[in-house]
């Protein structure tokens, strides 16, 4: 048994440097295009980091951590170009980067299965560093910026036909709660923003979130965890929605039925898993995109 157990156990970590391996451009072939490109409008570098990050006395460098101006851009198979085109945003957490962060919770692939006529976004935050800053996505007009940036680039290559926006999805995990709050705040397309999506991730910046959905029509998830450090700010909001009369949808995941993303406009989800497992353990963000009111291809 024990044999068995180190067998299975050296073929994960076989499987996953493979992966790791292989470049992203390639990884993803079977499932549409991947490009990944440098913006200026990208998070980073930026002059707050300019001398790096310092972090329970460790020291981030900003040509490790903060120097990348990549941008993934993801177009599925069977995309179909429109009038407008619509976008899902995602960002990583802490510790994390573009390509970690896409092997370990299945993003690339639980998106292209949500069937979605949409292009993925997903710009390279602090890499591999304990931080929630989001660079120039943080100034006003950076989500805008950004769009512009990557919908003028998908023209040229000739994979949409005009730089209108659709809708937009934002969604992130764990640190991500920052960028996406000053994105809803002053990122210049605040009502093209169809869902807000929170994977445990829901630390601060609440101000910000509660008046876009005092403002603004767009659907909310919160999945949060008991030991991830959001339940209490979850609660909290939960909280201040019965003092203010607004609406909204409570429920353990394991008692979530589809209906109840279709049905609800603020949704709390409390999960058992670990911080890291609420994307991907049961295809969580698969469900959410594809309870999202934009179209399928």
């Amino acid at each position: 048994m024990k044999n068995k157990f180190n067998l299975v156990v050296y073929l994960l970590v076989i499987l996953t440097s493979l992966s790791f391996s292989q470049p992203i451009l390639e990884r993803y072939n079977n499932l549409g295009k991947m490009y990944v490109e440098e913006f200026s409008s990208a998070p980073f570098p930026h002059i707050e980091r300019e001398n790096g990050h310092f972090y329970n006395n460790v020291s981030y460098p900003k040509d490790t951590h903060y120097n990348d101006s990549s941008v993934a851009i993801f177009i599925p198979k069977g995309f179909k170009q429109t009038s407008a085109t619509n976008f899902v945003v995602y960002f990583h957490g802490w510790y994390n980067n573009i390509d970690s962060s896409c092997i370990q919770h299945n993003i690339i692939e639980q998106f292209s299965e949500s069937n979605k006529n949409a292009i993925f976004i997903f710009p390279e935050g602090p890499k591999n560093a304990p931080d929630s800053f989001g660079g120039k996505l943080e100034e006003k007009y950076g989500l805008k910026n950004l769009i512009n940036d990557v919908a003028q680039f998908l023209l040229k290559k000739g994979e949409i036909n005009s730089t209108q926006v659709g809708n937009i999805i934002l969604a992130g995990h764990s640190g991500a709660y920052r960028v996406i709050s000053f994105c809803l705040m002053r990122g210049g397309l605040t009502p093209n923003i169809s869902d807000v999506i929170l994977f445990d991730a829901l630390y601060g910046d609440t101000e910000k979130y509660a008046y876009w959905i005092d403002n603004f029509n767009g659907r909310f998830i919160n999945i949060y965890t008991n030991d991830g450090g959001t339940k209490y700010e979850s609660q909290n909001l939960m909280d201040d929605f019965v003092g203010w009369e607004i609406p909204y949808f409570q429920t353990a995941e394991n008692e979530l039925k589809i209906d109840d993303l279709t049905n609800n406009r603020l949704i709390f989800i409390h999960s058992d898993l670990s911080h890291n497992e609420v994307i991907a353990k049961h295809n969580q963000f698969y469900k959410f995109l594809k309870t999202s009111k934009i179209g399928g291809k």
